[in-house]
């Protein structure tokens, strides 16, 4: 079910609908497929909408939409219609992910803001997975290698990697062109690995 930005996402879904939905969740309930994608395609606008309101962030908004009715399709049999209208539930389920979301993606960006010199962040070399968290060591040569990066570099990785905006999100936000948004981050990322290969013991990057 692709989740499609829409304008308009705040339209409210008229009262007569109301019955439609809880049929359908109903139908959801016993297993049926196509119940959950009519009701996804009767509610998106507004589910999506809020979601978008709370993230400011399509991609985030879409990946939580697809998770709401996920959600729906695991628990519809425990929506009651006596305390509360269909849509009411859907709503109260977009709210809680995104809130959920917002506030996980808040924490991971401070706590790694914390980490680092003058409350810059990065995202950390990816490790394979048996190797697990970075250990002391290798925490001291990343850190000691974001230190070295541009004020300009670092400050475009942070917002990148760690407060999860876009590259035009970026652009508009420190007012700066797209393309010195990609080349800041790429020239960045490069930089550190450069840095780092000779002590993870990597040839290139």
């Amino acid at each position: 079910m692709p989740v499609t930005p829409v304008s308009g996402c705040d339209k409210p879904v008229s009262g007569g609908v109301s019955e439609k939905l809880t049929q359908l969740i109903a139908a959801i309930a016993l297993g049926d497929e196509g119940a959950l994608t009519a009701l996804y395609d009767i509610t998106r606008r507004q589910v999506y909408g809020l979601i978008l309101r709370i993230l400011k962030d399509a991609a985030l908004a879409e990946e939580v939409t697809l998770d709401v009715y996920l959600q729906v399709w695991r628990e519809a049999a425990r929506y009651q219609a006596e305390r509360g209208s269909p849509l009411g539930w859907l709503v109260t389920l977009a709210r809680s992910r995104a809130l959920d979301r917002r506030r996980a993606v808040k924490s991971k960006y401070e706590q790694a803001k914390d980490k680092w010199p003058n409350g810059e962040a990065i995202k950390a070399i990816d490790c394979p997975p048996d190797e697990g968290a970075i250990d002391a060591e290798r925490a001291h040569y990343v850190h000691a290698a974001i230190a070295q990066l541009t004020p300009e570099q670092r400050q475009a990785v942070a917002l990148a990697y760690f407060e999860g905006l876009s590259h035009s999100e970026i652009a508009a936000r420190l007012a700066i062109p797209l393309g010195t948004v990609k080349t800041r981050i790429r020239h960045g990322m490069l930089r550190l690995q450069e840095i780092l290969a000779p002590d993870f013991g990597e040839d290139r990057p």
